[in-house]
């Protein structure tokens, strides 16, 4: 089977995620997307929502979609938050399936990724998504600093460039505004109900960009 995963806090899921996840499927061909939600890298402030309210999100959210699905093997309590440990795992884990790694480019180009060599010898394909904020052409320097054969597995997607994102949910949740059409609705409704990001304010501009992979 041709997977997809798409990997992430999720604190909280957006509309931008569910877009990039499902457009990317479609133009991929891929059976499945699997998001794979991480309890929280060790080199950076850890998510503001506990695990068990960005799963119970994240569920929500992909409830209504048959090609979406969730794997837990990185919320070990053990998981590193590196993707070079994840991606042998999820190699293991799936042996038989084809493997697409799906990214936005503003997290390919906005901090190092650590043995991307490993990252993609557990992969098939590397694909990325564009991001508004981010030009084609830091991406582009990416790609070439890579060798030849590491740029083959590399695929650019020919998606919408899109400015979603959790820190602006979590924006708009601090100054007490709106997040509706920004998340699903059922993600909208969970955090009014649990009153999640309440203290948002301070942290609204951190928490969804790490600072290495």
């Amino acid at each position: 089977m041709k997977l997809g995963l798409f990997g992430g806090t999720f604190d909280p899921v957006h509309n931008a995620h569910l877009f990039v996840a499902e457009a990317s499927r479609v133009e991929l061909g891929i059976e499945r997307m699997i998001f794979v939600p991480t309890r929280g890298p060790h080199y950076r402030a850890s998510p503001m929502a506990s695990i068990d309210d960005r799963l119970a999100m994240l569920r929500g959210a992909i409830a209504s979609n048959p090609h979406f699905a969730i794997d837990e093997s990185d919320l070990d309590p053990a998981a590193s938050g590196y993707t070079a440990d994840l991606a042998p795992r999820l190699r293991a884990r799936y042996p038989d399936d084809s493997l697409t790694f799906v990214v936005g480019g503003d997290s390919l180009v906005e901090s190092p990724w650590q043995r991307f060599e490993v990252v993609l010898a557990n992969l098939d394909v590397f694909a990325i998504a564009p991001r508004a904020e981010r030009a084609p052409a830091a991406v582009d320097a990416f790609l070439q600093a890579l060798a030849p054969h590491e740029r083959a597995q590399i695929v650019t997607l020919d998606l919408p460039a899109l400015n979603g994102s959790a820190s602006l949910v979590r924006a708009q949740l601090a100054r007490g505004a709106s997040i509706r059409y920004l998340v699903p609705e059922f993600v909208d409704r969970y955090i009014a109900s649990r009153r999640l990001y309440a203290d948002a304010s301070g942290r609204a501009e951190t928490g969804s960009k790490s600072t290495q992979h």
